[in-house]
């Protein structure tokens, strides 16, 4: 019971490290403001990542292409890895460093932005996108934990979660995941939809 509780009071406590860090808050704000902006001229919000984050990177796109707490228009946002085919077949063909610097490439659009989730900053693919990206003019945000990282290099604003604690930064990731769509849905749309 004792592993359980330690568990707990670890995510608590870099939560409550994060929700101090009025610096971390600002970057949050800074990224709320950067997606509304890209929404409110048409343009989309990608997201990417591996395992754990490709899932967190498909639910929050999902948050709003589809909704988060309320009825309203849909909003252009979506995982580059939701195409199996397309992923497999690139992946196959080229290599899965390219699978999401690819799609971007076909798919992004100048004034787009391009969040990349990431608890080591270091995965190849992901960084890959973010060069891709920055040859665009794509807007790159990149959520990661503690340590320096590819994706720092290439990123416009990185949400670096104080901790090298895999678990811990992914629980991290899905709450400023949670707390971006929140924002986005309520400063674009209020609640009165």
């Amino acid at each position: 019971m004792k592993v359980t509780k330690n568990t707990i009071q670890d995510s608590i406590e870099l939560k409550t490290k994060i929700s101090n860090d009025q610096n971390f808050l600002d970057k949050i704000d800074d990224v709320v403001n950067t997606c509304i902006e890209c929404l409110e001229n048409g343009n989309s919000i990608w997201w990417c990542g591996n395992g754990g984050s490709a899932a967190d990177a498909q639910h929050l796109a999902a948050e709003l292409s589809g909704r988060f707490y309320f009825d309203r228009p849909p909003l252009a946002s979506e995982a580059l890895h939701v195409n199996t085919s397309y992923m497999t077949a690139v992946a196959n063909d080229y290599s899965y460093d390219v699978i999401y610097s690819r799609y971007l490439a076909g798919c992004g659009k100048k004034g787009d932005v391009l969040i990349g989730i990431s608890t080591s900053g270091n995965s190849t693919n992901v960084v890959n996108a973010f060069k891709t990206a920055q040859e665009k003019e794509i807007t790159t945000i990149g959520m990661t934990g503690s340590k320096l990282s590819g994706m720092a290099e290439f990123g416009d604003i990185i949400l670096n979660v104080p901790s090298s604690d895999t678990p811990r930064i992914q629980e991290c990731h899905i709450m400023i995941g949670h707390i971006i769509c929140e924002q986005i849905e309520s400063r674009l749309f209020g609640n009165d939809i």
